[in-house]
């Protein structure tokens, strides 16, 4: 089984990084082939409306998403995690959606293909919902089978999302830490990439 991560960060090797990487080592531990791609390393222009992929699965501009299109066709499921912007993705990661509309308007590519979102945050009750839920929505566009991590036990948070809140101080002001230590957010993070691997045998990927 092959599990593509794809960081919408603005930052390689940073905090929705290592999020992204946790689900990744424990699917990787669970048998899987993962792959971390870092889309701030990639040069990915913007979609230009020109509608070719109304006729066609792919796309008129020629860049580095050519070579991510051929890892999402072979991947059996998809990671994408992004920093919460404003309440949503990061627009790095609205540019890859949209650079994907090739897999959709003819025929949905990436349909049956297994998916799951992470998303890293300042507060702990704020922003995040709202990137995991347009991820959530990009993955039903397309058709993909979301998976929502949980474990075991009482329920943690509504997914896979690491923040920088620490608690308040004496005066009532915020306390920030690395969303690394953020120990529930990885928690649901691993469950997550092992629960897409268990998915994926119990569907014979």
């Amino acid at each position: 089984m092959k599990v593509l991560g794809v960081n919408g960060s603005h930052r390689a090797g940073k905090g929705t990084a290592a999020l992204l990487g946790a689900a990744l080592e424990a699917a990787a531990a669970a048998g899987a082939d993962t792959e971390l791609v870092e889309l701030s390393k990639l040069d990915i222009g913007f979609c230009i409306g020109c509608n070719r992929c109304m006729a066609q699965t792919s796309c008129a501009l020629t860049d580095d998403m050519d070579e991510l299109y051929g890892k999402m066709r072979a991947a059996d499921a998809i990671l994408l995690a992004s920093p919460d912007y404003f309440g949503t993705v990061s627009a790095r990661t609205k540019n890859f959606m949209d650079r994907t509309r090739p897999f959709h308007m003819v025929e949905n590519v990436l349909a049956g293909k297994l998916g799951g979102g992470l998303a890293t945050a300042g507060l702990n009750n704020c922003g995040g919902e709202g990137t995991l839920a347009l991820i959530d929505q990009w993955l039903a566009t397309h058709e993909m089978l979301a998976v929502h991590a949980r474990p075991a036990g009482a329920p943690l948070a509504p997914g896979a999302i690491a923040t920088g809140f620490a608690g308040l101080d004496e005066g009532g002001q915020p306390v920030w830490r690395s969303v690394k230590g953020d120990a529930i957010g990885f928690a649901i993070a691993r469950q997550l990439g092992a629960d897409i691997v268990a998915l994926g045998a119990r569907l014979g990927l």
